[in-house]
């Protein structure tokens, strides 16, 4: 069982860490809006991993043809999702004005819900997390169902680990700048969004 949970937070720790459009979303979030509402819009993700590991342990087949079959669909929505949040990340005008506001005004169940949609409107989401657990070699039918709750859990809380890294990072990072260089951050992670969600759209046209 500790091999298992072990096992688990180092895939959730390894699949949460490269550096992506909801690092991005996170990263300006805590900046933003503080270290709370990163770190929150992270256990959005990190559920989503949790779900993606604990089809991958189980072999739940069916629902990973059913998901690439999807795909197309899912993908065009994940990539209008990033162009919007990009588009609204540019135009923010006061980073400011959100720090501001009391920890129970600023939608912290909204922001860990939509990052939880976010991530799992991407199919490779899960098929990444497929073969990340079949590399790992574990899961299937020589895992018992403890073992693979503990699997599951064991991704949550790496997945969970890296966000409260990342979020606590730039959460200190966003107490030293300035607002014109939150601003200037602000604009260049919308940018990058909206190029995730750009390649992600073209992508699609390319490869239907």
């Amino acid at each position: 069982m500790l091999l298992a949970l072990i096992t688990g937070i180092i895939i959730g720790f390894s699949v949460a860490a490269p550096v992506g459009p909801i690092a991005l979303l996170i990263m300006r979030r805590s900046l933003n809006e503080g270290r709370l509402a990163g770190f929150v819009s992270g256990l959005g993700a990190a559920t989503a991993d949790l779900i993606c590991g604990l089809v991958a342990a189980l072999g739940v087949t069916a629902l990973t043809a059913l998901i690439d079959s999807h795909r197309t669909s899912l993908q065009l929505v994940g990539g209008i999702f990033m162009i919007w949040l990009g588009v609204h990340a540019f135009r923010a005008k006061d980073p400011a004005t959100a720090t501001q506001r009391p920890v129970h005004e600023r939608n912290l169940f909204l922001a860990y819900v939509f990052t939880f949609l976010l991530t799992m409107s991407n199919p490779l989401t899960l098929l990444g997390m497929v073969g990340v657990v079949a590399a790992a070699g574990v899961g299937g039918p020589t895992y018992s169902p403890t073992d693979t709750v503990i699997l599951g859990g064991g991704i949550f809380l790496g997945s969970a680990a890296w966000w409260l890294l990342l979020s606590n990072l730039a959460g200190w990072l966003g107490r030293k700048l300035g607002h014109r260089m939150l601003h200037v951050i602000n604009m260049i992670a919308g940018a990058l969004i909206v190029s995730f969600g750009l390649w992600q759209l073209v992508s699609l046209l390319l490869h239907p």
